[in-house]
């Protein structure tokens, strides 16, 4: 069965930059669409981006112009480039792929 396994967080200042990684196996991942979901304390799960297998791109309003969604398809890999981080971004970042199960997810913490 395919995975997904997300890497890449950690602590940040307010202000700073993250960039996180998904690497997706048991797919043609060529052909997914691609996304990247976060969950904050006490929040339900919220859809932050998504890219399609053509490359196009969609935010959630509150990262538009600070977060970026990209793939790189010979790597099975979906990345979120996050600048100008913010405490309100704190979360558990999951990547997610149609049809592939939950990973564990990546922690995000911005704290001065």
């Amino acid at each position: 069965q395919g995975q997904v396994v997300e890497s890449g967080g950690g602590l940040v200042q307010p202000g700073g930059s993250l960039r996180l990684s998904c690497v997706a196996s048991g797919i043609i991942f060529s052909n997914y669409f691609m996304a990247w979901y976060r969950q904050g304390p006490g929040k339900q799960r919220e859809l932050v981006a998504v890219i399609t297998n053509k490359g196009t791109t969609n935010y959630l309003d509150s990262v538009k112009g600070r977060f970026t969604i990209s793939r790189d398809n010979a790597k099975n890999t979906v990345y979120l480039q996050m600048n100008s981080l913010k405490p309100e971004d704190t979360a558990v970042y999951y990547c997610s792929a149609r049809g592939l199960p939950w990973g564990q997810g990546t922690q995000v913490t911005v704290s001065s």
